[in-house]
């Protein structure tokens, strides 16, 4: 159980690390795009090898499949509302918002991306052979820009420094909860509700990657952000096989 907390704490601590090098270092926009596009590609593996195929295999291609669907268009209809509401960028590491308001969709939208990555996490350890190492990577490398972009937004939004740590500090807590929560109320949950839980995570977050992490990385990087997403999913095809 304690291990679930502390794993989801290991992955959200990604924003925090993120926002702490907006707030303190400068890093070139080619590098943040460079980091998404390899956080692409190893979200991508993980969704596919963890999260799909392990579902399809234990609970069924019926459970998996209207899983897979609906996380996808639960994200899909969520980050809608949160975009419309200032939260478009959030993944952009020279976000543009300009409110209060557009800085709190910034937050909420990644708690959104945070909550069923992170419940994987701690569902990863109910089969006795440890945490999935694949989706805690993923998930933390795609969370660091997270926490650069988000920064910048919220200093845009007039947020304080200390505000803003606090705010991601909650991402952290909230990530290790969910990833508790996922260990401790799914261990008598049968393998057709495991699969469309898992299945539906990975539709979320497969229409994250496509909606906001493919796009900007490639407008931050350029084209060789193809060469950097394929050398992601390749590592995690290899974390995969280990």
């Amino acid at each position: 159980m304690w291990h679930a907390l502390m794993w989801g704490g290991v992955s959200g601590s990604a924003v925090l690390i993120g926002a702490l090098a907006a707030l303190f270092v400068p890093i070139q926009k080619r590098l943040i795009g460079y980091i998404m596009a390899f956080g692409t590609g190893v979200l991508i593996g993980a969704a596919s090898f963890e999260l799909l195929s392990e579902s399809a295999k234990n609970g069924g291609f019926l459970a998996t499949g209207a899983g897979f669907l609906a996380g996808a268009l639960v994200f899909t209809l969520l980050d809608i509302v949160i975009a419309q509401k200032g939260a478009k960028k959030r993944k952009r590491s020279h976000g543009q918002a300009s409110d209060q308001g557009s800085g709190l969709a910034i937050f909420i939208g990644t708690v959104m991306d945070a909550i069923p990555e992170s419940i994987m996490i701690g569902a990863s350890l109910l089969a006795g052979k440890g945490v999935s190492l694949l989706l805690v990577i993923a998930i933390f490398i795609s969370n660091v820009p997270e926490g650069l972009s988000g920064t910048t937004g919220l200093l845009k939004s007039g947020y304080s420094k200390k505000k803003i740590f606090l705010l991601w500090l909650t991402v952290l807590v909230t990530s290790a909860l969910s990833a508790w929560g996922g260990y401790v109320f799914l261990g008598s949950a049968s393998e057709a509700v495991m699969a469309a839980i898992a299945a539906f995570a990975g539709g979320g977050i497969i229409a994250m990657v496509g909606s906001t992490m493919m796009p900007e990385a490639f407008q931050e990087g350029g084209p060789v952000v193809g060469f950097m997403a394929a050398l992601g999913l390749f590592v995690s095809l290899l974390l995969n096989e280990l």
